[in-house]
């Protein structure tokens, strides 16, 4: 595998974990809004590390997920949960950052930071077996 992929990838899982970081510092401050924001762009970098491992890249948020969609959890790659996660972390994210009165409470904040959590271990498990293979 090419190393600048490699490279990128890694350089992307990093940018997901201070994501994670950050979001549980939002929760501590009661930023649910934040945390959610962080939450997804956890789960949109892990992606975005897949899609470095093949040279592939998008320059709309929906170009990424449509991909990671069709490539990684229709061929069964991934579980149709990480689907659902990412729609859930997305339409929440959107809602919260461009709906002035929309609220997010602190359970939903929670359910997030879990599930980007377990978004990123996933990914990192896959990205780990794939550069093993070599």
């Amino acid at each position: 595998m090419d190393e600048r992929k490699k490279d990128l990838c890694c350089y992307r899982l990093e940018k997901a974990r201070k994501c994670l970081s950050s979001v549980k510092v939002l929760l501590r401050s009661e930023d649910y809004c934040g945390a959610a924001n962080r939450s997804y762009y956890c789960i949109f970098h892990c992606i975005r590390s897949l899609l470095a491992l093949e040279g592939v890249d998008f320059s709309k948020h929906s170009g990424v997920m449509a991909y990671f969609q069709q490539n990684y959890v229709k061929t069964g790659i991934f579980k149709k949960e990480y689907s659902k996660i990412l729609t859930e972390a997305f339409e929440l994210r959107s809602e919260s950052d461009y709906d002035d009165y929309y609220v997010i409470s602190k359970e939903e904040a929670d359910e997030q930071i879990q599930n980007a959590s377990f978004f990123l271990d996933g990914v990192t498990k896959y990205v780990s077996s794939m550069c093993m293979m070599e």
